[in-house]
């Protein structure tokens, strides 16, 4: 067995929630020390889009939560920016027709009330904003707030800069507690790393780290696909997607869903999106899935039937029963915290959760109220 170190945190997770998690607190002074049994960014943070969003998000706790993350990913690009493709291009979600438009707007006026930049487009504006979209659309919501990064660089940059102690390829087999319950650090493969706070940072596998603590965390991987297409010069100028995107989100069915997602990216390939699917961690490729996405985008964006896909790749987003993350404490665990849960949105949730959990270890106020976040919200199973 190696010696263990001694730090103030230790963060389980090295994608990207983890990484914001060790930048906020090592900027709050805390030591900390991350660890993951693969490689930075190898799970669902490398296999993520990057989408920075409050455009699919109604009132309520999430939105606050991506508000907040959406100013502090705009102070992080001041620095990091240009490293990890950060921009700010604005979202459109688009209307096939006048009735899904009467919904769109009122789902954006609800938003506008809660901080949310949404302009109404009308049909003959919208190829003002995208030149290549389809004829005859009902129209659209412009989120000038909506930007992308590259996932997998930013949370190596953002580790590297929060000067953390990271250890990859080194498994947690187990979370240490002391006599009186609290937590006190984890037992790897390779010797414990002793700490009295934890951050569970594991994404779809966060209920199998919460279990090494005895506790229950509900969390399920929710299987997506994205389509990578050869480079192109720019032509689609924001994230585009169809307004049932949204609902696909909310849903809770474990059957494959499908609803077009498309953008651009500085390399030049465009990524097409968005899938979903409850199949535990299967990763086997799904035909019906990529043609259903390749349909979807050809529908908005024409010009694509005729682009090679170069190539594909699935992830898991971590999946909770009411579609809100585990954010905080878990009083069943003293010194244990979850920062995990948060579906498809944890690239753009990832900064203000960060700095939610340091506030936390730092004995600060949370900057949100974290009640509808809470760890242990979910009633135990019965025995």
């Amino acid at each position: 067995m190696i010696e263990s170190p001694t730090c103030d945190v230790v963060v389980v997770g090295a994608g990207m929630v983890g990484a914001a998690c060790a930048w906020y607190a090592a900027r709050a002074g805390l030591d900390v020390t991350v660890v993951d049994r693969g490689p930075v960014a190898g799970g669902t943070t490398g296999a993520g889009e990057g989408n920075l969003l409050v455009s699919d998000k109604g009132p309520g706790p999430e939105l606050d939560l991506a508000l907040l993350s959406g100013r502090l990913w705009s102070a992080l690009a001041e620095d990091l920016g240009r490293a990890v493709e950060y921009e700010p291009k604005g979202g459109v979600v688009v209307a096939a027709t006048a009735g899904a438009l009467t919904g769109l707007e009122a789902f954006a006026a609800g938003q506008r009330a809660a901080g949310v930049e949404a302009v109404v487009v009308p049909a003959d504006r919208l190829h003002d904003l995208e030149p290549h979209l389809a004829p005859g659309l009902a129209g659209a919501v412009h989120y000038p707030q909506d930007a992308q990064v590259m996932p997998a660089l930013a949370a190596a940059h953002l580790l590297r800069a929060s000067g953390a102690r990271v250890h990859t390829g080194r498994t947690v087999t187990g979370v240490l507690r002391g006599p009186d319950g609290a937590v006190r650090g984890v037992r790897t493969d390779r010797g414990d790393l002793r700490a009295p706070a934890v951050v569970n940072a594991t994404g779809p596998w966060g209920g199998e780290v919460a279990a090494l603590a005895g506790v229950r965390l509900p969390v399920l991987p929710r299987r997506g696909y994205v389509l990578v297409t050869e480079p192109l010069p720019p032509r689609v100028r924001h994230k585009v997607y169809a307004a049932d995107y949204v609902a696909d989100v909310a849903s809770d069915s474990a059957d494959l869903q499908t609803s077009p997602v498309v953008e651009g990216t500085l390399a030049g390939p465009v990524l097409i999106g968005a899938s979903r699917e409850r199949v535990g961690f299967d990763r086997s490729l799904s035909l019906p899935a990529l043609r259903a996405l390749a349909a979807g985008a050809t529908r908005l964006f024409p010009f694509l039937a005729g682009v090679r896909a170069v190539r594909t790749y699935a992830g898991f987003r971590p999946y909770l029963p009411d579609h809100l993350p585990a954010i905080g404490p878990d009083p069943r665990a003293p010194g244990l915290l979850h920062a995990c849960g948060h579906e498809g949105a944890g690239i753009g949730l990832s900064t203000g959760t960060g700095h939610l959990i340091a506030q936390l270890l730092s004995g600060e106020r949370p900057s949100l109220d974290l009640a509808p976040f809470r760890p242990d919200r979910f009633a135990e199973e019965a025995t």
